[in-house]
């Protein structure tokens, strides 16, 4: 027996995303079938229809959402039917490795996050007769998704499920970068390059992490006005101008921490990261490059004569089972803003004109809305 679903699919690079109503299986042993009240529309999503992301197509996209557990399949234990749930794009067993080492950001069983294909080796989304996966095993801009659940994390009642849908991905991936993969200490100078979904929360993990200078370069004013909400204490439009201020205002010392989470990492943020930082200092890369070249190009001297490192990050390095329920007693008790990030929301039907608005640099965090 099978569901029928309306979703959002990409059929190759440079296609855009069609609505199309899918077939969707009964989950099978430690699935569940979830209920989609919304999806963030994360930049991740448009690497798959730029061409930039590896991915199996067609694919359903979409990899932040929250809902509601809507049918369970066999021998599941982490959730039950009618539970309020986020999604963590990159799932949590619990048992391996990565898991068992405090490291669930490298959960093994995300390893079909390309192809959306199951460790069984099948497909749940199905469209005439073709396998259909979902971006990172979920598929949120679907209205129904059949899930892993070890991707499964209760969600408070009190907590909107569009500010849920955001702790899946780009929160604890901004956040993370700052607090836990570069370390930020009080008194810390932070560069923080792009200031989109991730990189607003880059600064406000920076910011509570005790940073005194929290430094955003970002091209889009609007952006450059968001960053000082969430907690920047100064912004520019260019790197030079960033670092001719880091310059000044640390005596020549340079910053502590870069990290960069633009739209696009290019060879040219790398290097303006790693020459703003300073004895010791730590480059963070947390945005990914264009598919087919090589952002990371640094000379040997530059990190050898000051000790830089240059290290990426992963989910931020967040353990999503413990990690998403904190930021949320965070966003509760008033000390992280979830709310300000979504600058617009948005209908499936209209999940062209929302990557165009963020490709036009109008949205923090543009949110889809299911309709049921």
């Amino acid at each position: 027996m099978s569901t029928t679903t309306r979703a959002a699919i990409a059929r190759g690079p440079h296609l855009g995303w069609e609505l199309a109503d899918l077939q969707l299986d009964e989950p099978k042993a430690h699935e569940v079938r979830v209920k989609f009240a919304a999806s963030g529309l994360c930049h991740s999503d448009r690497h798959i229809t730029q061409g930039d992301a590896p991915v199996r197509f067609p694919m359903v996209g979409g990899h932040e959402g929250a809902g509601v557990v809507d049918a369970v399949g066999p021998d599941v234990r982490r959730v039950k039917l009618g539970d309020r749930i986020v999604c963590s794009y990159i799932p949590a067993c619990g048992a391996c490795r990565p898991c068992s080492t405090g490291h669930q950001n490298m959960c093994v069983k995300g390893l079909n996050a390309g192809t959306g294909m199951f460790l069984d080796g099948t497909f749940r989304f199905h469209l005439d007769g073709e396998d259909l996966g979902g971006f990172c095993s979920l598929g949120t801009f679907s209205q129904y998704a059949v899930v892993s659940e070890w991707a499964c994390v209760p969600l408070a009642e009190d907590i909107p499920f569009e500010v849920g849908a955001l702790v899946g991905c780009g929160v604890p991936t901004g956040w993370g970068s700052a607090v836990h993969a570069a370390g930020v200490r009080a008194g810390d100078t932070v560069v923080i390059y792009g200031a989109g979904g991730v990189g607003s929360n880059a600064v406000q993990g920076a910011r509570f992490a005790g940073a005194k200078n929290v430094v955003v370069v970002d091209p889009v004013e609007f952006k450059r006005d968001m960053a000082k909400v969430f907690g920047a204490t100064h912004t520019f439009a260019d790197a030079q101008s960033a670092h001719e201020f880091v310059v000044e205002t640390t005596w020549g010392q340079l910053a502590d921490h870069a990290i960069c989470t633009p739209d696009v990492v290019t060879e040219e943020i790398v290097n303006a990261a790693v020459q703003v930082v300073g004895k010791g200092g730590k480059v963070v890369i947390t945005a990914v490059s264009k598919l087919g070249e090589n952002a990371v190009r640094v000379h040997a001297g530059h990190m050898i004569s000051y000790q830089r490192q240059v290290r990426g990050a992963l989910f931020g390095d967040c353990n999503p089972l413990y990690d998403i329920p904190r930021l949320l007693g965070l966003y509760r008790s008033g000390d992280l803003k979830l709310d300000e990030l979504i600058t617009r929301k948005y209908r499936l039907d209209e999940v062209n004109d929302a990557y165009q608005d963020l490709a036009d640099g109008k949205n923090i965090r543009g949110v889809v809305v299911h309709e049921h």
